[in-house]
């Protein structure tokens, strides 16, 4: 999971590009990166691992001249998380091209090794975004031997990239001299919004993962790109726009809604805050069926994420709704970390329970999902150590069960705790005395809140298997488990660690 985004301005845009990246911050924790354009065509790029505020300093954003450019801050859900894969990513054929991207080609391997044999384009890391660049820069330089370059042009080359790549992507690029492009895959997995700021230099333009982004920058949100669109804000201040797509439908992540995306942004015309005070909702009319609401002494959210259902849930079942979990900020997400030792040594840092909330008490926690279960499973012990009579826990999703290949980097198929597993195998791994999930349809209802939106499906593979491009085989599947379970993710980052060594020793 990455957050993108790409702004065309009148005057310096460092700033607004750095202040863009802090708010997705909750989208990537792995690294950061900035390219900007001057009007003379001059590219300048900091990027590297870290957190935004980490990566970049006074002499860096100094450096990053120029009044268009993209931003990019990334989770690595394909290759290693070496600095060598922070993006943007760039190459200075045809007319220099950076892009920035979020999402996952579920066919990298197979274009990969097209690029190379029909292409001659070498692929220098194991990141998929690189792959999507050079597609993207073969199909224009194979329409257009001008030295200047139309907008048409680039439209064609978006729609032939559709036409070679698969899978869920976003993604923005900055052509030099020419402006900025943003686009979505055919099926709009992965979220992109773009808006206009009215400055007395005349309109800037920006697009972004969230238009919380927009929000925070005083952007007018203009609308979300739509699935196989292309657009494109140009130096001289045209907005363009184009579908690209011989065949698309709406069909985003439902798991941005439930966990990813931040409570105050829209996403293809869906509040996510709503949509999480509508799945607590729903989730308090199944505790109802299931169990004797009556059992309950308060409800306790696990932060941050699954607070609003919590609250929505809590006032539906009319319980008490407290804190009981006080957070540390400064420990990253814990369900991506290599390693379980260290993601159980995590948890006990992340969270610490408030003792009075909790003893003697029945207690009702709610979390958003549960992944792995590890983090779940310490959390109830913890409830229970603070003193609980009873710990029940509920889920504002249903089980994850399959491993997600549109950008994700969720455990791999054999490390998630439902996987092969019924619910209630699941309750006796995490120890709770009742463990309810929320149903799929009433996730899908809760999110979509049928006839307000325009989305025609959600991306629901996580949860039932179904992968909306068609394309996910059980040999990729099975190329996915060697590729992400823990003894992998070791021996990449153990490679990591020795080739930066070499290269210090050197």
């Amino acid at each position: 999971m990455c957050g993108i985004v790409g702004i065309v301005g009148n005057l310096p845009v460092n700033q607004s590009l750095y202040d863009a990246l802090q708010v997705l911050q909750h989208r990537g924790q792995d690294a950061a990166g900035i390219m900007t354009c001057e009007d003379n065509g001059r590219l300048h790029l900091r990027k590297d691992n870290g957190l935004a505020r980490d990566v970049f300093d006074t002499e860096h954003m100094i450096s990053l001249k120029g009044s268009m450019g993209i931003g990019h801050v990334r989770y690595p859900t394909a290759g290693c998380s070496s600095s060598a894969e922070a993006q943007p990513f760039y190459v200075n054929s045809p007319y220099g091209i950076a892009l920035a991207h979020n999402g996952n080609l579920t066919n990298a391997a197979q274009l990969k090794d097209e690029l190379f044999r029909q292409d001659r384009r070498h692929i220098n890391t194991d990141s998929d975004s690189e792959i999507l660049l050079n597609v993207l820069a073969h199909e224009l330089a194979s329409l257009n031997d001008s030295l200047e370059l139309e907008a048409a042009d680039v439209f064609k080359a978006v729609r032939g990239m559709h036409r070679r790549c698969r899978g869920g992507y976003a993604a923005v690029a900055m052509i030099a001299n020419f402006g900025v492009l943003a686009f979505r895959d055919p099926n709009g997995i992965r979220p992109a919004v773009f808006g206009v700021r009215e400055t007395e230099s005349g309109p800037e333009m920006m697009v972004a993962s969230e238009s919380v982004a927009l929000d925070t920058l005083g952007f007018e949100r203009v609308r979300d790109i739509e699935p196989g669109e292309a657009v494109i804000f140009t130096r001289d201040g045209q907005l363009l726009f184009e579908q690209c797509a011989d065949h698309w439908q709406r069909s985003p992540c439902l798991f941005e809604f439930v966990y990813f995306a931040r409570p105050d942004s829209i996403i293809d015309d869906i509040f996510v805050h709503k949509a999480r005070l509508r799945m607590g909702k729903k989730l308090a009319k199944k505790i109802e069926r299931v169990m004797d609401k009556q059992q309950i002494d308060v409800v306790i959210p696990i932060p941050d994420t699954s607070r609003t259902s919590a609250m929505s849930l809590a006032a539906n079942l009319g319980i008490r709704y407290t804190e009981g979990f006080i957070k540390n900020r400064y420990i990253g997400r814990t369900f991506i970390m290599p390693g379980q030792a260290t993601r159980k040594k995590s948890v006990r840092q992340k969270l610490n329970p408030i003792d009075v909330e909790f003893k003697g008490k029945n207690v009702l926690l709610v979390d958003d999902s549960v992944v792995r279960g590890t983090t779940s499973k310490q959390i109830v012990q913890m409830a229970r150590d603070a003193g609980a009579r009873k710990v029940y826990f509920a889920s504002a999703a249903p089980p994850v069960r399959y491993p997600n290949v549109y950008g994700i980097d969720m455990p791999a198929a054999s490390e998630l705790v439902a996987h092969g597993r019924t619910e209630e195998q699941v309750r006796e791994w995490i120890g709770a005395d009742t463990l309810v999930y929320q149903d799929l349809d009433d996730l899908i209802a809760a999110v979509q809140k049928k006839g307000r939106t325009h989305v025609d499906r959600f991306d629901t593979s996580v949860f039932n298997g179904e992968y909306v491009t068609g394309d996910v085989t059980p040999e990729y599947l099975e190329a996915l488990e060697c590729q992400r379970n823990d003894d992998a993710k070791t021996e990449r980052d153990a490679a990591t660690r020795i080739n930066i060594l070499g290269v210090h020793n050197h």
